[in-house]
């Protein structure tokens, strides 16, 4: 799956790729829940991209995914 995917990115691979492959689901009209976008959230954490992580977060708000207490854990550590 989509899920499956986006979360061995984000261990194996750099963030470019993870979200690469999140984008693919929009373009594809996978649904992107809440485990897949902490997925991209903390991949852009990993790789210090705050920005990416920041716009994620608020994204999901826009779509109505609901947030976490991993999603807020990741939106703030990639802001540290």
């Amino acid at each position: 799956t989509y899920s499956a995917a986006v979360s061995t990115c984000r261990k194996v691979e750099p963030w470019v790729q993870t979200l690469q492959l999140f984008r693919e689901m929009a373009d594809s009209r996978v649904e992107r829940d809440t485990i897949t976008y902490n997925a991209a959230v903390s991949a852009c954490e990993k790789g210090e991209q705050w920005v990416q992580a920041l716009q994620l977060f608020r994204e999901m708000a826009d779509s109505r995914v609901e947030r976490n207490t991993i999603t807020y854990s990741a939106a703030v550590s990639a802001c540290e």
